[in-house]
């Protein structure tokens, strides 16, 4: 059991700190029963933080703010591993990311192809929402993360301003991304794709 407990520390510790992880993680390290035990009591001593059943993280720390919160993007992939599901930042989440907005949203949204589940960490919500595979098509890519902010913004309050941020924000290969995925998008995202490589 001593030698499971080791392991585990020695690859959270490998992984760094503000790494989110699930038992999942360690399976290949020993029996299900030993890993599940190494973390119960390494979240005990206070080594890492249990976030909610089955999810822990290793913090990342502040000297005067101490454990500061973990970063959702680090959740979702610790989730989608552990379920094998695709997921893709949405709504308010999804321009935040982009630099799009600066307010860090109520709720966490990531539209997914696996089943809807909500969390919460701390005062954050976070909701993984079954959505259509045209919702998915570019999930993982930069278009994906942009088609979900533009959808947010709405038509009309994306202007010419809205355009040039995203312009300095992403790369030649991000903007040549766009275009490969253009029909993974609406007609009016497609135009702005468009606009944004010229």
């Amino acid at each position: 059991m001593q030698y499971t407990n080791d392991i585990v520390v020695n690859r959270i510790h490998g992984h760094g700190r503000g790494w989110v992880f699930t038992p999942s993680h360690f399976f290949d390290l020993g029996s299900h029963f030993a890993v599940r035990k190494a973390l119960e009591r390494l979240a005990k001593q206070g080594t890492i933080r249990r976030l909610s059943p089955g999810l822990y993280d290793y913090p990342r720390r502040h000297p005067a703010l101490g454990d500061l919160v973990p970063n959702y993007e680090q959740i979702g992939k610790a989730l989608a591993g552990q379920y094998k599901l695709r997921l893709q930042p949405s709504g308010a989440y999804a321009a935040n990311l982009l630099g799009l907005t600066e307010q860090v949203p109520a709720k966490i949204v990531f539209l997914t192809d696996g089943p809807n589940r909500k969390l919460t960490i701390g005062n954050q919500r976070i909701i993984f929402k079954r959505t259509t595979p045209k919702n998915m098509a570019a999930a993982g890519r930069v278009s994906g993360l942009v088609i979900q902010a533009l959808r947010h913004l709405g038509k009309n309050n994306v202007d010419d301003d809205t355009i040039d941020r995203l312009k300095t924000r992403l790369s030649d290969d991000d903007k040549q991304q766009l275009l490969k995925d253009i029909s993974c998008a609406p007609a009016w995202i497609g135009a702005i794709f468009r606009k944004m490589v010229e």
